[in-house]
């Protein structure tokens, strides 16, 4: 929240917090634009069912809790922050499993051996899932992760990760690494505008003096 708000004022529009601490309100010094304090995983689901016009978020969050997110919200502009990744790791000591290639074969012969697909521990379901039918990966199964996904295969409860990360340094910590293939997505805070609200006269008169003075 901070960032966003240091972005915005960067581009002379001031957002600021109103009441105390425990209120989720907030003021915008432009007329017809009012501040709404949300987390982020509930932004997306806000934003595409038009009850907000505007708002930042993850781009990992809007793709994967949005099915067919391009339809109903629009990327206007990445903020330059809140950068990470999204993966696909595997432990170490499997020196054979580098891309996903090297996945798919193992995933196989793991089932044929214990009677059962790899299992893939993951928050981002949509988008792991969509990523690996893509590229023709089909032996594996999703394992919820609403905890610390990195600790999921050494708990015994997935063979493989799929998590967001910006350094790196959990992995490692968790004897994990990524493959090589690339990351699923590359994520950042966005300001994504909702194409399903109501944008009367009103609201687009308020969108052309806040598009101006961001340079959108």
């Amino acid at each position: 929240m901070g960032k966003t708000v240091d972005w915005f004022g960067a581009r002379d529009v001031l957002l600021t917090l109103t009441g105390d601490d425990r209120e989720y309100a907030g003021a915008v010094d432009l007329d017809g634009v009012e501040l709404v304090l949300l987390s982020a995983g509930e932004i997306p689901r806000e934003l595409a069912a038009g009850r907000i016009h505007l708002g930042v978020t993850g781009t990992d969050m809007v793709q994967e809790k949005v099915a067919l997110w391009d339809t109903r919200i629009e990327a206007l502009a990445a903020l330059g922050f809140g950068n990470a990744d999204l993966v696909i790791a595997v432990p170490k000591f499997w020196v054979d499993v580098d891309t996903l290639g090297d996945l798919d074969s193992v995933a196989a012969a793991f089932r044929a051996e214990h009677g059962h697909r790899l299992r893939i521990a993951t928050k981002y379901h949509r988008l792991v899932r969509e990523y690996l039918r893509g590229v023709g990966v089909a032996d594996y199964q999703l394992v919820d992760s609403q905890g610390a996904t990195e600790g999921t295969v050494k708990n015994l409860t997935a063979e493989a990760i799929a998590d967001i990360t910006s350094t790196g340094d959990t992995l490692r910590a968790n004897h994990l690494k990524p493959l090589k293939d690339g990351p699923v997505l590359r994520s950042q805070a966005t300001l994504f505008k909702s194409r399903t609200a109501d944008w009367d006269s009103a609201a687009q008169t308020a969108f052309k003096a806040l598009e101006a003075k961001l340079n959108l």
